[in-house]
């Protein structure tokens, strides 16, 4: 295009060429020039243009799924990914195709907007990917099915493309992650040679793999995919220094560097970070998350469902159905706590509010967002909703516990893959969980009000004794993070697992020491 700009400039400022025959001669190859570089142009757009309509069927076919039932769309963790993939990564490849000509005043349309839409950024697109590895490692995800849009046997979304798949090994790969950047990479390149629209190259998806397969110490078969990526670039530089360096590694451990190597008995090594928990805890708590059974038949068979009425005259006349979890310690389930209208109330009231959720720093006492514990959440006072007041007294109704020091009520809601490591409630030595604690001292004991069911995953289970419970809408869990003299009670060590398909909505009360003296005696007994 510009070429063309720049013949038409250079011919135009010619001047008297009319003069003579001679002169005007040379014109018809001007034109002959203006010609061929004019239908090049309309080649190019016309190829443009295809590639802009291929674009926009694909967004208009997924917009139609999506708005279908957006709920039900984006409770399928693949559907989350993509959508937040299409918003950042493929819509920087609209832009690069429009902008290639005039479209530039439509980018610059869409770019204005940016302050008015909301935009995913690239830190979401890389939090996206993440949570998708947690579920993949967490549920024991196969790739292939996962990339066919299948989640436990079920088709819960589109399949993904050889550009998708290599979008999230990028991501792995530029979080050090190379366990994951290897599976995602190989699953691209197996689907690299049936599609014909796509945009990522086979040496892209080579150079990632090869070094992240090195980096995994299968040094062997590293070898094999650079020399396969030398194949197609035989002089990337990069390529033919690590092919020095693989080769020196394998002569030293006496390895042939001639013989082929069979990719699908690729050996992965995954190192899983257990954020300082015991192996067996975070074993545990990756078993119970996939439901499986670690409570002992015998511990089972003593628990029981009641009602209960704890002296309220209201209980009387409509006792809470109260089901046992777990004895010790004392884990309970209230069935039927909250009702639908009370659940449509507090989201309405959270949302706007909502802010990532942290940890407090130990030095400084304030939040801070790990990845650890991904969800967004708000706080809502007693003071801004009769309801929540209601919904607060209803708790130290059922609890028999004094809620003058109770926190406010926090109300959160897990989005991809959201999770919260297993974790305690109440404050270690040395800890102190906010300003509050010093005035109302420990938490004595949780409240967890379930708002919402879940497709799949969204646990909350206790790895250390082995108990598991499943949001069930209406319903609240309860028990004591403190043993009755006062000190931590390490068997409450609690995790949300993460949300496979759905939306989980949880709202909780965190309930203080004081005011609990004769509600919730001392124990004389030092190690009760």
């Amino acid at each position: 295009m510009l070429a063309f700009f720049l013949l038409l400039q250079s011919h135009t400022v010619s001047s008297e060429l009319f003069t003579a025959l001679a002169d005007m001669e040379s014109l018809v190859s001007t034109e002959s020039e203006l010609v061929r570089h004019l239908d090049n142009y309309i080649q190019d757009e016309e190829i443009r243009l295809k590639q802009l309509r291929s674009f926009l069927e694909e967004y208009e076919t997924m917009h139609q799924e999506a708005s279908a039932d957006v709920t039900k769309f984006l409770a399928s963790p693949v559907n989350a990914y993509l959508l937040v993939k299409r918003l950042t990564s493929d819509w920087k490849k609209v832009e690069r195709v429009i902008s290639r000509n005039a479209g530039s005043v439509y980018i610059k349309n869409i770019t204005q907007h940016r302050t008015s839409l909301r935009f995913p950024s690239e830190e979401d697109l890389n939090g996206a990917a993440v949570a998708l590895m947690r579920l993949q490692d967490t549920y024991k995800l196969d790739t292939h099915a996962l990339a066919e849009g299948k989640v436990l046997g079920k088709k819960s979304s589109r399949q993904l493309t050889a550009d998708d798949c290599w979008e999230l090994g990028r991501q792995s790969y530029n979080n050090g992650d190379h366990y994951h950047t290897v599976l995602w990479m190989a699953e691209a390149l197996n689907k690299f040679e049936d599609e014909s629209n796509k945009t990522v190259t086979r040496q892209d998806i080579l150079g990632y793999l090869a070094f992240s397969t090195y980096k995994q110490g299968n040094v062997k078969e590293a070898l094999h995919l650079t020399r396969e990526l030398l194949k197609i670039v035989p002089y990337h530089q990069q390529a033919l220094d690590n092919i020095k360096h693989y080769q020196k590694l394998l002569l030293q451990q006496g390895v042939n560097t001639e013989e082929r190597f069979n990719t699908t008995k690729l050996k992965l090594n995954k190192s899983t970070g257990t954020f300082g928990l015991r192996r067996d805890h975070w074993d545990n708590y990756e078993k119970l998350c996939r439901g499986e059974k670690l409570l002992d038949p015998k511990v089972e068979g003593r628990l029981r469902c009641r009602y209960v009425t704890n002296n309220v005259p209201f209980f009387f006349i409509q006792p809470v159905k109260m089901e046992e979890a777990l004895l010790k310690p004392l884990l309970v389930i209230y069935h039927g706590v909250i009702f639908d209208a009370e659940i449509d109330v507090v989201k309405k009231l959270a949302q706007p509010r909502f802010k990532r959720t942290g940890v407090t720093d130990r030095d400084t006492g304030r939040s801070m967002p790990v990845q650890y514990r991904i969800a967004k959440a708000a706080f809502l006072k007693d003071s801004e909703h009769n309801l929540i007041v209601k919904m607060s007294r209803r708790v130290g109704d059922i609890t028999g516990l004094d809620m003058a020091a109770s926190e406010d009520l926090q109300v959160c809601n897990y989005g991809i893959g959201g999770h919260y490591v297993p974790h305690f409630d109440y404050a270690r030595q040395g800890e102190i969980h906010g300003p509050r604690d010093l005035d109302w001292g420990n938490r004595i004991a949780t409240w967890l009000f379930y708002m919402s069911d879940v497709e799949a995953g969204g646990a909350t289970v206790f790895p250390a004794v082995g108990a598991a419970l499943w949001p069930q809408k209406g319903s609240a869990a309860f028990w004591y993070n403190l043993r009755p003299n006062g000190n931590g009670d390490e068997d409450t060590l609690h995790a949300g697992c993460p949300v496979l398909t759905g939306s989980k909505w949880v709202s909780n009360k965190w309930i203080h020491e004081r005011s609990q003296e004769f509600r919730r005696p001392c124990d004389l007994q030092f190690n009760a």
